[in-house]
């Protein structure tokens, strides 16, 4: 808790002159962010730090594991919808990112099952949201092997299946349907920071792209 304390005074001391003027105008006129980023509650993962996004650009969800539940998904294991439908309806964002990345322990439960099932009932019922991801990959990927090849391609389908549980939220299929909005699947290499887009033609993660002029 200390380092958060001298942090926040840093913050205050070194830092807040070069976003003094930036604040002020937030605190005016309020936020106005341009995407809902959709990422992992992973420390690891800090969407702001990966696009180098200035403070009211980005509407933020992290959740364990990145996962968008259906929209039919009510009550406490939904609270992501809120999030989606305000950003959609009331900030009107054109873009909503959903971000996965390497190493993710959501996807090694999912696959795996969790340890100490008893201690994390809430955990459970929220990974049991993604089992459709869980069974493409025990019918679709058995030529992996290696743990940690299939827990990325489980991260991979987990951004699949939240981009299609998206399409099904009200507030996005009318955005999309007039154009003013768009969906991104992203994958977050940590070892390397490289950041990797699905490409709807090639049906793959390839490397992202700089948008041509």
């Amino acid at each position: 808790m200390q380092r958060l304390i001298d942090g926040v005074h840093r913050f205050r001391s070194d830092e807040f002159g070069a976003y003094r003027a930036l604040f002020q105008r937030l605190s005016r006129e309020g936020q106005n962010p341009h995407t809902l980023f959709i990422t992992c509650s992973d420390s690891r993962v800090l969407a702001e730090l990966i696009t180098q996004s200035q403070p009211g650009d980005l509407f933020v969800v992290k959740n364990v594991g990145n996962i968008v539940p259906p929209a039919n998904v009510t009550g406490e294991t939904n609270s992501t919808a809120a999030a989606i439908e305000f950003a959609v309806s009331t900030l009107n964002v054109s873009d909503i990112v959903v971000c996965g990345h390497s190493q993710c322990g959501a996807m090694h439960a999912l696959l795996e099952g969790i340890p100490n099932r008893a201690a994390m009932p809430h955990l459970e019922a929220w990974l049991h949201v993604a089992a459709p991801v869980r069974d493409v990959i025990h019918l679709g990927y058995q030529h992996l092997t290696d743990r940690q090849a299939r827990a990325n391609a489980a991260a991979e389908e987990n951004v699949l299946f939240a981009i299609e549980n998206l399409k099904a939220y009200p507030a996005v299929q009318a955005r999309l349907s007039d154009g003013s909005l768009h969906l991104h699947g992203w994958f977050f290499n940590i070892a390397t920071a490289e950041l990797f887009a699905f490409n709807p033609e090639s049906k793959q993660f390839d490397p992202l792209a700089r948008p041509t002029a």
